[in-house]
């Protein structure tokens, strides 16, 4: 097995899917609340983590089939799957693939149908890690990620995610980020082929994964709820966890069901 991987709780099945340059343990403010009623799966990306690094490109694909892999390892036949930022990317596409294993979907601070210019401004930063590393675009990532007041009231958290980003593999960091640069490219109208409960949710204030984009997501996709959290960035899982499981739980609770 080349997915590390922690199981917590017991119940449905709920997997949760991080974001770029992150890796299971972003999902701390989280678990715990969902783990009371919930089998709880996090794991690591492939080039991420403790889990394999193998030479890029990274193919959504193949991330897919991470999944696809690790449930049919853990005997899991369906779950619900909860996916951040590029994760939320990668749900979508699991869907698509096994929609007879996605009993249903959470898409969290998550991209679609970008423009040309948001494109392009990623493939920049996707430029900047390839010559200096997962350390080139972090600071400006934590302004992009939280609220300025809550980046001065609380250093540590912001000190936590910049030593996940700067950790990451020098080589699989930047190929994992062309693909959230591209991830979105397929997905803009195939979604509305996804037909199991969704719940798409972003930050009032994300504007690379903006309330915009959720809003379209949700008129195409047949079964979909948005919620849009006041005040909020990207990060909001982890500035606002309160709010964020609220939401969580009370669609979990509908949804994701033995």
């Amino acid at each position: 097995m080349t997915t590390a991987y922690d199981v917590s709780g017991t119940g449905p099945t709920v997997i949760l899917v991080h974001g770029l340059g992150l890796n299971r343990n972003m999902w701390c403010w989280q678990r715990e609340a969902l783990a009371a009623d919930h089998q709880v799966i996090q794991y690591d990306l492939l080039g991420h983590g403790e889990s394999a690094k193998p030479t890029g490109p990274y193919s959504m694909e193949r991330m897919v089939e991470q999944i696809a892999e690790l449930m049919a390892a853990l005997n899991i036949p369906k779950a619900t799957l909860i996916g951040f930022s590029l994760g939320g990317l990668i749900v979508r596409a699991f869907a698509l693939a096994h929609a007879d294993k996605t009993q249903a979907l959470v898409i969290l601070n998550s991209a679609h149908a970008r423009t040309r210019t948001q494109r392009n401004a990623i493939l920049e930063r996707v430029k900047q890690a390839e010559e200096d590393g997962p350390g080139a675009t972090i600071d400006a990532a934590l302004v992009r990620w939280f609220s300025e007041e809550f980046g001065r009231q609380n250093p540590r958290v912001l000190d936590q995610v910049r030593t996940w980003v700067t950790q990451n593999d020098a080589d699989a960091y930047p190929a994992a980020y062309r693909l959230l640069a591209n991830g979105d490219i397929g997905l803009e109208k195939t979604i509305a082929a996804i037909e199991c409960p969704t719940l798409i949710m972003t930050g009032e204030e994300d504007f690379g994964n903006s309330p915009e984009m959720a809003g379209q997501m949700g008129a195409i996709m047949p079964n979909a709820k948005v919620a849009i959290l006041p005040g909020l960035r990207h990060m909001a899982l982890a500035e606002n966890p309160e709010m964020v499981n609220s939401v969580l739980l009370e669609f979990l609770g509908h949804h994701s069901t033995v």
